[in-house]
């Protein structure tokens, strides 16, 4: 999120953070999808993985909810309820849920909800898109935005499309499933996300 000096652009910067009603989604991500990030399984986890999805686990998840850090008190919270199913492992664009976030700063900000049209995951990085169906941002409602998750226990970290511009209204035609790096870090204690890795068979 960038930010600028003026108020009004801040609060257009503010949509950085999708605040989604984090729902009982934290549940996905078991202990198998835990083990993604290099525990060495080798081919024993994606053996697991293979006979969980057999019986309905997702195939891929992005899951939680947590604020980010911000030196001046920003108040900016990201979560997510997004998966993808067993039966449509083999299409990102599949995925369904919602995810939401939000920015304030002195009482100023502004928030956006939107609904999942992708999610790849790999290890326990994640990165999931989605078009913004509900917003107080002016002229946000419609675009799609991306973010980047990289689930690291209690040290994850995000990034979002619209790292480069400033706001998501900024980014009129974005690609499914595009994001920037994950360069925020999550506030300490107030939250965790959970990735469900993806196991595509090729």
């Amino acid at each position: 999120m960038r930010y600028v000096r003026s108020n009004r652009l801040r609060v257009a910067a503010a949509t950085a953070a999708l605040l989604v009603t984090a729902t009982a989604g934290t549940a996905a991500a078991t202990a198998d999808g835990d083990n993604g990030g290099g525990s060495g399984n080798g081919g024993g986890a994606v053996a697991d993985d293979r006979a969980d999805r057999d019986r309905g686990r997702d195939a891929a998840a992005l899951t939680g909810t947590a604020k980010l850090t911000r030196s001046l008190g920003d108040d900016i919270t990201f979560s997510f309820d997004a998966r993808l199913a067993a039966e449509h492992n083999d299409n990102p664009r599949k995925a369904t849920g919602t995810f939401r976030f939000s920015h304030y700063l002195n009482g100023e900000g502004a928030w956006a909800e939107a609904e999942v049209d992708c999610l790849v995951t790999g290890g326990k990085v994640a990165v999931v898109s989605g078009v913004i169906t509900d917003t107080d941002l002016p002229g946000a409602k419609g675009l799609r935005v991306g973010v980047t998750v990289h689930d690291k226990g209690h040290r994850d970290r995000l990034g979002y499309s619209w790292a480069g511009t400033g706001s998501p209204v900024e980014d009129k035609d974005l690609a499914p499933c595009v994001s920037s790096a994950p360069f925020e870090k999550v506030k300490r204690g107030t939250g965790d996300y959970r990735v469900l890795p993806w196991r595509p068979e090729f």
